[in-house]
């Protein structure tokens, strides 16, 4: 099926980002919760120094762990995308740098969680790492979109080419691609549901 790109031009200023998605919004809140927890921290945790935090490792283990999978998806979409191809490569190379700025201050932060330098640095690479996880999950969900419109166009040319057949062989065929592409609506609609 060949179908034309629809021509969208992408305008997103990094600084001012809004999710206005229900699935970006849930996909980040997990994320928010920990950059929250790290901030709302009393300004000197303690007087003593304590030694370094496992829990802090379990944390950047699996923050990493997690970034490492957003990365991979987001370069199979950045792949497969047909619009936005360039802004994706850049988002997914600005969560890379941003995951690797992360790891280096929460590193030291954990190998001395006492002292409120180190905090506030890590707490700037959790917020730097979420701006461009937002961004990149926003883009994604364009890409997604862009996609469903284009089926979407698709499907509304053999509805209006079923509205003028003339013969019934025509009627046959044209009803025939007409399910074919509703089935395939459909199936993206749910698919994006899910």
């Amino acid at each position: 099926m060949s179908t034309k790109v629809p021509n969208i031009k992408l305008k997103i200023d990094p600084r001012d980002l809004q999710i206005q998605t229900f699935t970006v919004e849930k996909l980040l809140e997990p994320l928010i919760i920990q950059v929250t927890t790290l901030v709302t921290c009393p300004q000197n945790p303690s007087g003593k120094k304590k030694g370094r935090s496992k829990r802090a490792r379990v944390l950047l283990a699996s923050v990493e762990e997690a970034t490492w999978n957003l990365l991979d998806k987001g370069e199979k979409i950045a792949k497969e995308a047909t619009v936005f191809k360039e802004e994706l490569h850049a988002a997914v190379a600005d969560v890379r740098k941003e995951s690797q700025a992360l790891k280096v201050s929460a590193e030291a932060f954990t190998n001395d969680p006492c002292y409120l330098p180190k905090r506030e640095a890590v707490v700037q690479a959790a917020r730097s790492l979420l701006t461009a996880v937002t961004r990149l999950l926003i883009l994604a969900d364009m890409v997604d979109v862009a996609y469903l419109l284009e089926h979407l166009t698709v499907f509304q040319r053999t509805f209006e080419s079923l509205r003028n057949v003339s013969s019934k062989s025509d009627l046959q065929k044209t009803y025939q691609k007409f399910r074919k592409d509703l089935e395939n609506l459909d199936y993206l609609a749910y698919k994006r549901q899910q």
